[in-house]
This record gives structure tokens, sequence and C-alpha cells, in this order.
């Protein structure tokens, strides 16, 4: 995840910020407050402090009144982008004192700081800026916490606990006379496999009783059950107002959470699939798989929006669901045949142009053991495409399977996203230094990768029986293979690498940014890289091709990665001009292969956003990687995606989860992210060659090794607060808590690791 607030980018020897805000229109005689703000966020991360304090106090000066009135007429946080648009000034005004706040802070200016941070908490409450991450941030908390920081130094942040609620079993009232409902006794299936489908009810009576209450068409009967009367009298329903369902899903009332969402204000199929989720989590897993059914069947085109404005697909992720769900259970003795939802238009983010054909499939019954499936011999199956002339290539064989071979042998990409960052240093005010030149305890070595050592009683110190074992020993013990790295901003150490390879065996991705972040574009942030300017893909394809010619010939380079997610858009236009990014894609990967034809050439995507187009113009690409981020049970029709639409091989380029769960122990929050990172690597492999899957899955690399302070803002805080919504254990991102190990209370950071379930869940799979 690439970062937060005003991340400082060396390129070249010009420092911009992550901050930009949109440019509106101004005249000649006064530039509009966004204007003003984007100048001093860019002079700032400069360090430029005279026109810094310049430009924040012009915004301040010209639209304080204006921003005074519209926060005077705010009652709550706005919450929708049309809303906060709506109140622009009082955004950078706000911004405008938190920036001047900062320089204060960074000047040592105590008392200064310290006042105009309290002014902001007073008077603009509901004021917010933008990260160009993809979310929101509430300027008076980011006040609140730097105020903290100033006081009482490094502290960490607690949250507000989610009220839970009493913890109860999920008993169902009735659960259907039916536990693999056949529908064609109850209704017709018409134009199946077109974009006609639809299944009509001919016997709704019928069909109620076999699926059981909450389940539609029978989703109100449960109003009879004894069990609903009583949470209702107990009051531990809530208001039944909207949105307000979205807590329960992380109660432990599992009852009241069944009976909430049966019930919500929401379109019908989103409410099955959530009631399906609750289902699971209270073990009852042929009544969620009732539920998740029940969406192919009657709503098999529908879709939600996602927190980043995409659209989710819910009949997609119904099926993915069922087919997890029966292959954890083989006890259950069923698999679903032939369900398949194409959906024509779908990879952009505009719904309307979509066509959807469906076909709901059928269970089937299976015994255990036809469940086994023998791998076929390598050796005696042709070879259909093969990309890679030297010892790192891809090949498909005639099965349409795909694998990476290094060396002649197969080759999955047990990766991890490492960065030892140290606490209280942040790329947002230029204190970030580079791992691989990092000597604090002047030994001559890298010290994350080095002298890093296991608290295995997590005490915060280095005891007698704690020896330092070095980064990169534990990734091996651990299993990973690979690593993640860009050539920008920071330098990369060659030596590092190749001692990396040679002694522990783990390989590098090396990756370019390809104008994202404006790196190796040369351009401003605002607008960003543009992928139709000819001086900026000079630039970028210059940037790559050093790297290339720098790093060809060593041997820990596993291939080359273009971009991080470049399709979300942040300073780049790829979002807006999909075809000139992946036709400049292709351009750069056909360079690469006339100077380097020995290593394959990937991509890094942003989940499956404009996979049509990758598809259609990028066909010297090797390899689609995406960061997605889709849940516990794996990552869904990705794989079937890029290899219908693509056909490609296919790897995670950044997954994962945080180890802390609002409302949970430290323990428990460690399980739910071991258990999500599991669920995702079982899906990886489940699509890997020869097996039940896809068959294009290479690999995926985790995200990330260590925890990163530094990302919700205050470097020396460990945060716990919510950056963004998603599908994750309690329904948010923790950005700091990512790692697989952590820092501990940061005191002994970048030595000290505390490592967690995660990693001895992959030791177990990887090993």
């Amino acid at each position: 995840m690439i970062k937060r607030c005003a991340i400082i980018i060396l390129a070249a020897t010009t420092i911009v910020s992550l901050f930009g805000m949109q440019a509106a229109a101004f005249s000649q005689d006064q530039q509009s407050s966004a204007v003003l703000i984007n100048k001093a966020w860019s002079s700032h991360g400069a360090r430029d402090v005279e026109n810094t304090l310049k430009y924040t106090q012009q915004a301040i000066d010209l639209y304080k009144d204006e921003a005074d009135s519209l926060q005077a007429n705010l009652s709550a946080l706005p919450k929708h982008k049309d809303e906060i648009d709506a109140v622009q000034v009082l955004n950078d005004v706000a911004t405008a004192y938190f920036i001047q706040a900062e320089v204060y802070m960074r000047q040592q200016d105590i008392e200064k700081a310290d006042q105009i941070f309290k002014l902001i908490i007073d008077k603009y409450p509901y004021a917010q800026a933008w990260d160009q991450r993809g979310w929101y941030w509430s300027i008076a908390e980011a006040s609140q916490q730097s105020i903290q920081k100033l006081q009482k130094g490094s502290i960490e942040l607690e949250t507000k606990p989610r009220p839970v609620g009493p913890v109860t079993k999920l008993v169902l009232y009735d659960p259907g006379k039916e536990d693999f409902v056949d529908y064609a006794k109850y209704g017709e299936f018409q134009n199946v496999g077109t974009p006609e489908y639809k299944y009509v009810v001919t016997d709704q009576e019928g069909l109620s009783i076999a699926v059981g209450e909450g389940i539609y068409p029978n989703s109100t009967s449960l109003r009879w059950d004894p069990e609903f009367k009583k949470a209702q009298k107990e009051k531990r329903l809530g208001v039944f107002a909207k949105d307000e369902e979205w807590d329960f899903l992380y109660t432990p009332d599992l009852q009241a959470a069944f009976f909430k969402w049966a019930l919500a204000p929401q379109p019908q199929p989103v409410r099955l699939f959530y009631e399906g989720l609750i289902l699971e989590k209270a073990g009852l897993i042929k009544h969620a798989i009732k539920c998740y059914y029940a969406i192919i069947v009657h709503f098999p085109g529908s879709y939600g929006i996602t927190y980043f404005k995409t659209p989710w697909y819910v009949g997609q992720a119904a099926i993915s669901r069922i087919d997890v769900l029966l292959r954890r259970n083989p006890q259950i003795g069923y698999r679903l045949e032939g369900a398949d939802i194409n959906i024509v238009n779908g990879f952009d983010k505009d719904v309307s142009n979509d066509i959807v054909s469906a076909n709901p499939g059928k269970f089937v019954k299976v015994r255990i053991l036809e469940q086994l499936k023998s791998k076929p011999n390598r050796d005696l199956l042709s070879v259909k495409t093969r990309s890679g002339k030297g010892r790192v290539q891809v090949l498909q064989y005639e099965t349409g399977d795909w694998e990476l071979l290094v060396d002649n042998k197969p080759y999955c990409i047990k990766g991890i996203t490492y960065e030892s960052s140290r606490v209280g240093e942040s790329p947002d005010d230029g204190t970030l230094q580079n791992w691989m030149e990092q000597d604090l305890n002047k030994n001559g070595k890298a010290d994350g990768p080095f002298d890093a050592f296991v608290d295995k009683n997590r005490n915060n110190k280095q005891d007698k029986d704690e020896p330092a074992a070095g980064d990169f020993a534990l990734m091996k013990e651990m299993g990973i293979n690979t690593i993640r790295l860009y050539h920008q901003p920071m330098k990369l150490n060659k030596e590092i690498l190749r001692d990396l390879y040679k002694n522990y065996g783990i390989m590098t991705i090396m990756g370019d940014f390809l104008g994202k972040y404006t790196l190796g574009s040369g351009a401003q942030w605002n607008p960003g890289t543009d992928y139709n300017n000819e001086e900026h893909k000079k630039n970028m394809m210059d940037s790559v091709l050093r790297m290339v010619c720098e790093h060809k010939d060593e041997p820990y380079v596993l291939f080359w990665l273009l971009g991080n997610e470049n399709v979300y858009g942040y300073a780049c236009n790829a979002d807006k001009d999909p075809d000139a990014f992946f036709k400049f894609v292709n351009e750069v990967a056909k360079k690469i292969k006339e100077i380097d034809p020995d290593h394959p050439v990937a991509v890094c995507n942003g989940d499956i956003l404009f996979l049509d187009r990758f598809g259609k113009y990028a066909p010297d690409v090797d390899i689609f990687g995406a960061n997605a981020y889709r849940g516990n049970f794996g990552f869904g029709y990705f794989w079937r995606q890029v290899r219908d639409v693509a056909d490609k091989p296919a790897f995670i380029t950044e997954y994962g989860c945080s180890a802390y769960y609002e409302g949970k122990s430290e323990e428990e929050g460690e399980y739910f992210q071991a258990d999500y990172h599991q669920g995702s690597w079982e899906d990886i492999m489940h699509n890997s060659a020869f097996s039940d899957g896809a068959g294009n899955s290479i690999g995926g690399v985790a995200f990330e090794w260590l925890d990163e302070w530094w990302k919700g803002y205050e470097p020396a805080l460990h945060d716990k607060k919510s950056l963004w919504k998603g599908p994750f254990p309690d329904g948010t991102m923790h950005e700091e808590w990512l790692g697989v190990c952590g820092q501990g209370d940061g005191k002994m950071s970048p030595f000290l690791r505390q490592m967690r379930k995660a990693y001895y869940t992959y030791k177990k799979l990887w090993r």
C-alpha cells in the first residue's frame, strides 16, 4: 500500500508532495483555495518554509470567513464525496492551518504548533483532507494525534471499542426442508447461459419452505422466530436505520446479526451475501451455501460499490464463496458444477454498460475419492507457449496450465514485500532512511537484514537467549523465496541483493513505478503523469531501461514488474485513459526484451480494473499481476478472468490483512490475520498449474514483512485507527498493522521482531 500523507519522493533533485489537491479554476486576480493548498504542500515537501507559510496564509486570509460559515452549517462529518467537495474551502483553510502547525513542529516551536492544532480541533472539527491513495482523513483527528505526540512523545493510540453486545450462538428456527434446494421443482430456468437468463418462480410457498428462514423468497419469515422476538424485547437489534447493519457484521451476537441483515434496508443480494458470512461464522455452512446460491439463481448480475467506487459483483463472489466452502468441507459431499456469471464490459467503473450472462449450474454429489486429482507428468506434455530465453521463463502447456520456471524447475512465488522501516521515521517529513544503508550499531552491516532479533517472550528487550538473526535468515526460515522491490526512490545495494540470493536463496522481483506517484515521469504531482505526453513517456522509458541495464545480469533477478496499481489513477491518468497506459506498458515491455530477453516482464495492476484493455493492448507483457484485497477466502473470479480475457499466467502482487482487530485481543487479532493469509494462499495454490482451479496462478507476494508505523500519519505512534473500509476481519484496514511480524513497543526499532501467527502459518504452508 503506497503511502499516507505528504510522502517525500526524491526524483533527481525534485521533491514532490503526495497531498496535491485537485486544482480548481481560478481567476488571474485571485487563486482558488485548492491551488494555494496545492502550492503549499509542494513547498512544504521541499522544506521551503518561506513559500509554505506564504501560500497557507494567503489561503487563510482569503477564505477564512467562507470556511467559518461552511463549518457553522455542518452538524456532522460529511461522508460522501459530493458533500465533501461542497465544503472544499473549509477543507482547504483547515489544511492551511495544519501545514503551518507542521512547519512550527519541525522548527521545534512546540507552543505555536500546539496552539494551531488546538485551533483546528476547536474551529474546524468537520474539515477533511484527501489522501491520494483513495480516502479522506479528518484534519482535527490528525491534529489531536500531533498534540499527543508533542505532549507525551511516543504513545500508542487507542480507539473507542466497538459496541459488541452479548456472545450468542445462531440457532435457526426454520432451517428449511432441503439442504441443497432443487430449484427446478419450484420454478423454471429460462435462457440459461445467455443475457436473457432468468429464473421464474412457479411455487413460491414450496420454495420458501425448502430454503428456510432468511433466504429469498422467505426473507421475512424470521419475524415469527422466537429468538427474533427475544432479541427485539432485549433491544439487541437497534433501530433498523440505514447503514446501522454494518456494525452488526462484527458483533459476537450472531443471532442478532443474522436477523439484522435479513431485514436490513439493503438490496436483497447484498443482504443475502452478508447473511451468508454471518452463517459461516456460526458454523451453519449448508445454510450459508443456500444464501449464496439464492443470489446466483435470482440475482446473478447484482453488484455493490466498494469503498474505492469500483463495482463488486455479488453473484461472482457468491460462486467463489460456495466453491471455497465445499472445498474446505469435503464431508458435505457436493460440488457446484457449471455455475458461471459472465459480465461483458465488467472491467470498468461503469455498470450501465454491463451485459450479464448467467448459468446457475447445479449441485452434484461427489465422493471424497473423486475429489482427489492426480497431476499429469510435465515431461509428457507439449509446450504451447514459452516466454523468456534465459534461466527464468514462463510457459503454457497443452492443457492450458501456466508455470514459472527457474533453471528449468517449477518456481512458485512465495513472496513478501520487504521494508525495514524504523519507528519514528517517515517519508512524510523526509526522515525515512534507506534500509539497505541504515547501520545504527555501526557494525558495517544493514540493521534489519542482518541484526534483527526475535523477541520471543515479547518483553520488548533483547534477552541473552535472543541473539541477532537478521530478517533474511528469518525469511528463509519462513519459506520465502522472493521479495518485491522498486529501484525508486531509494538506491538499491546490489551487494545486499546478491547476498540475499547467494546465502538465503531469495530472488528479487525488480520493479519500476512507471509514472505512478509521478516517479520516473518527471511530471508535477497535479495533474500527474500523462501517458500521452511524449516527454513523460521518454522519462519513464529511460527510468525503466536504466533499471534493466543495471540489474539484468544479476542472478537475483526473477523478472521485471511495471507499475503499482496505476489504474487507480493517483497522480497519473491511467484511470482516465487506460488504453494509453496499457499501450505504453506494452511499448516498455518490448523495449525491455530487446535489451534483456532472459527475464519475463509483468505488470502490477489494481485488481482487475481494465483487465480487458490489458488483454487487448499489452500482448508483449508475459505475466499479469495485481494488488488485490478480497477477503479470507482468496481472490474469487480473478484467476479465471485473467485466463479467459488475457490468457496469461497471474500472481498477486500485494495481499494481506492487519493483525489488529477492533474489540478483540491481540491474540485474536493475530489469529484472524493468519486465517486471512492462509485462505489467500490456499486460493493461490488451488488455481496453480494442474490443480482444480484456473491453472494460471504462479504465486503471490504477501504484504508485508514488518509493521510500518508511519502509514497512519504519526510515525512514532502505532495507530489503530481505520483508514479505509474493506473485506477485512473487522471491516476496516489498519495500515500500520500489516506485518507478519511487529516491532513491539517501538523502542528497539529497527532491530526487534515479534513474530505473529501469520509467520508460523506460512512456515507450515511454504516449507
